[in-house]
């Protein structure tokens, strides 16, 4: 039998996109395709191609990459930048179903439709709805406390850094963004901090230990708070950390709020809650510091990759919507500022750890979930940089009855200290 795969499905890629492949293709019959001096897309198996048959698009080519029946040879970031530039240029179009039926039966692709990786989110019930919530933030989260310690900094920080120097590495990009979180929200010894959605804890040692804060963080994940309170124990801190979903949090008062990159969690329809609790539990004159990424009005959701393997029910929003929700709540916005950039340096450096540690990655949570990391951390990098998503940091005050808010005359009084 002649060695025709890589070529039949260089032949249907091209009417796809309209353009010659930007990636070579090795196929599992040896076959290969296309330019073999960059990125080489490789076909390990015919259940590689079923999955697209019966998932076509980014959720059928995540599972064939998860489960390794697909691969890239090379370099994944520009394999992907490489075709995403085609799609960019609105090059791609639907071949007829008949030349997509040939290719299936030349192929031998007619088949059951394979099991989903087991890595793949199985969620229930309606979104948002704080069972629902537990579960999609434990199925990322609660992946293990030692894998996060593998990839992210001491800090233990999963968030955009703040690189202020060319020179900086992670962890000294991700004190820079504490210290910033810090110095907007205007924090002095004595105050009490909320962080809600606190992560690994980053934000409340950083703010009690270095500010002299009395620190309060909010987490629904059972492993983050376990290693938040060891660590306050550790370190002797002034601080606190409770099992606790954002609605359930009582009392009011607070001088400060912090809440970085949880506002993905929270779903469109919620977000007026969200936004309206969080004006509850600060007092008057109290700024709210909220960091959270965004995209454009066309793609608001994480996509199919992200939402069904990384963090399930994930929204994100056009920036300006947010900004209206907060303002609906009878929050005063006072400062944004852009961070997309950073997100591309931070999660690059995430990246090159993943590679750096590899066995030890793949040892202790399998090769499965080590190629969703790989994937999603090439991915990510590539849409903060092309501007397909941004982060941002939203600065918000209660002001009181009155109008006073307590803030002082210029930006530059803001971030310095």
């Amino acid at each position: 039998m002649p060695v025709i795969v890589a070529g039949q499905l260089a032949a249907l890629g091209e009417k796809v996109l309209g353009a010659p492949l930007p990636i070579g293709i090795r196929a599992w019959d040896g076959s290969t395709a296309g330019p073999m001096n960059g990125p080489v897309l490789v076909v390990r198996s015919r259940d590689a191609l079923r999955r697209l048959v019966w998932a076509p698009g980014e959720l059928g080519l995540a599972r064939a990459y998860v489960s390794g029946e697909l691969d890239v040879e090379g370099d994944l970031t520009e394999g992907l930048a490489r075709i995403w530039a085609l799609v960019r240029r609105g090059t791609t179009k639907r071949p007829k179903i008949g030349e997509v039926l040939r290719a299936a039966w030349n192929l031998r692709l007619f088949g059951p439709n394979p099991e989903p990786p087991a890595e793949e989110a199985r969620l229930n019930g309606r979104r948002h709805t704080k069972q629902r919530d537990r579960d999609a933030i434990s199925h990322h989260y609660d992946l293990s406390n030692a894998f996060y310690e593998l990839v992210l900094d001491p800090s233990m920080a999963y968030s955009c850094a703040y690189f202020t120097d060319e020179t900086d590495d992670l962890e000294t990009a991700q004190r820079n963004k504490l210290d910033l979180v810090c110095r907007k929200l205007g924090l002095e010894p004595g105050m009490r901090l909320l962080d809600v959605g606190c992560g690994w804890g980053s934000m409340i040692i950083h703010a009690a230990k270095h500010y002299g804060v009395h620190a309060v963080g909010v987490t629904i994940s059972a492993q983050q708070r376990e290693h938040i309170a060891r660590r306050i124990s550790e370190e002797g801190v002034t601080a606190e950390v409770r099992l606790q979903d954002y609605r359930e949090i009582t009392g009011d008062g607070f001088d400060a709020i912090s809440t970085i990159e949880m506002g993905e969690h929270v779903g469109e329809e919620n977000y007026p809650e969200y936004a309206a609790t969080l004006h509850r539990l600060l007092k008057p004159e109290g700024r709210l510091l909220l960091q959270q990424m965004s995209r454009g009005a066309n793609a608001p959701g994480g996509g199919a990759f992200i939402e069904s393997y990384v963090a399930p029910d994930m929204h994100m929003r056009p920036v300006s919507r947010t900004l209206s929700h907060l303002e609906g709540a009878g929050l005063e916005i006072r400062d944004v500022q852009s961070l997309r950039e950073h997100y591309v340096w931070t999660v690059r450096a995430w990246a090159e750890t993943l590679e750096r540690r590899w066995d030890e990655v793949v040892a202790l949570v399998g090769e499965g979930q080590a190629r969703v990391w790989r994937l999603y951390l090439a991915g990510g990098a590539l849409t903060f940089e092309e501007g397909r998503m941004g982060v941002d940091q939203i600065l918000a005050v209660r002001a009181t009855v009155s109008g006073r808010s307590g803030m002082p005359r210029t930006r530059r009084e803001l971030v310095s200290r």
